[in-house]
């Protein structure tokens, strides 16, 4: 070879890039004025297609006069500026109805109702992450939402049922999920079309509040004591005190359901935890958060890997990528640690193993748990006393 000889090397170690997870999914019911404004509206929200709406403004002016939708809007749009993704479904004849197209299903080969949340991602490019159907989330509702929030690894918001405290606590217990968080109960905001104050849909706040958090701060910190904006009140009497744990709040929040309560500083969310069983490693919001963003960050990030040949170097590059992007995210504190590595043991990365083209590599992690009881203890002393006669000389 009388010249140059090129040589391309692309081997060692990639950078992790953390999952999109301020991205909102919601199931939502809308009707306009036949004429102008139906067709506008249609032409926005196609019934049981999912959406994704960017100008949030623009989209509540085509959102319908009733209905779900735009009232849902915009309880999100006075929290955050986020990607919402909306599957629009048509009210039923009675609430049964409703909740039925609310599922939704799959007809000709095309996916209906919150299903349609399924399909966002090859259809938009966009995975939902933070799920609800905000006044419309029945019973049925809300257990067909955790189905669809396991099979996306997004998180579920729904309301805690009931006429008061006590029923709200006996509708929790028919839930057990680690991807669902009940909050009680809805907050009243003033609804510029009716020109009066009205029911302002908790679920739809929660929403645009989670993902407000996940933008300024991160999925690591939970959907508690942050300011709820553009609320007036409560739509029950929730008495909140902070060191009183009989309380109508902390009642609530010890059996998993989050409140709603006025602070000195405003209306906020009161809760981190998730219908997970009790002694689940899941039962805070932010744990149940971080297991599925780091699932899905570390599985994206390593696609480059498969099907290269299996070699010693691409399983040292494979274990400093995870331990790469653990590294950044305990710096950045939204974890305490985490550690990546290689075993080799009996059926698992023996001769056999690695000969039908398997690798298996171990990671662990300790997600940040929320400071949810802060313990003070106060003492009385005259030590204090003893150079009170020094302080005066001086």
């Amino acid at each position: 070879m009388h010249g140059i000889t090129y040589t391309e090397l692309n081997q060692g170690a990639r950078s992790l890039v953390t999952v999109a997870t301020a991205v909102i999914g919601m199931v939502a019911t809308a009707t306009a004025p036949a004429g102008a404004q139906t067709a506008a509206l249609d032409a926005a929200f196609p019934l049981n297609r999912p959406v994704l709406v960017a100008d949030l403004d623009a989209a509540i002016g085509v959102a319908g006069n009733a209905g779900t939708l735009r009232l849902a809007l915009q309880a999100i749009t006075d929290q955050v500026r986020a990607p919402v993704i909306v599957v629009r479904v048509a009210p039923g004849a009675d609430a049964a109805g409703t909740s039925a197209n609310v599922i939704g299903g799959t007809a000709n080969g095309l996916k209906t109702g919150m299903q349609a949340l399924l399909a966002a991602e090859a259809q938009l490019g966009v995975r939902p992450r933070i799920l609800g159907c905000p006044g419309l989330d029945s019973a049925a509702v809300t257990a067909a939402l955790v189905t669809v929030a396991d099979k996306l690894r997004g998180f579920a918001y729904s309301s805690a049922i009931g006429a008061d405290t006590a029923a709200a606590i006996a509708y929790r217990g028919t839930f057990s999920s680690r991807r669902l968080m009940l909050v009680y109960p809805d907050f009243v905001a003033f609804d510029t079309l009716a020109a009066a104050n009205a029911t302002s849909f908790a679920v739809a706040r929660a929403l645009g509040l989670r993902a407000k958090i996940d933008q300024e701060t991160g999925w690591h910190k939970t959907l508690s004591n942050v300011p709820v904006e553009g609320v007036l009140g409560l739509t029950k009497d929730i008495g909140f005190d902070v060191m009183d744990a009989t309380c109508e709040a902390n009642l609530l929040t010890a059996k998993e359901v989050t409140a709603l309560v006025r602070t000195p500083a405003g209306y906020r969310f009161w809760g981190n935890r998730t219908t997970a069983p009790t002694g689940d490693l899941f039962a805070f919001e932010s744990t149940a958060r971080t297991a599925d963003v780091l699932t899905d960050t570390i599985v994206s990030g390593l696609l480059w890997a498969i099907d290269k040949p299996l070699r010693p170097s691409l399983v040292k590059d494979i274990v400093e990528t995870i331990n790469g992007g653990l590294r950044q995210m305990k710096a950045e504190g939204r974890i305490v640690d985490g550690r990546a590595w290689f075993e080799q043991k009996a059926g698992k990365n023996d001769t056999a193993y690695l000969s039908a083209g398997k690798l298996a590599i171990d990671y662990d992690y300790t997600p940040v748990p929320p400071l949810e009881n802060l313990n003070l203890t106060q003492r009385i002393t005259d030590s204090y006393l003893a150079d009170f006669a020094a302080g005066l000389a001086g």
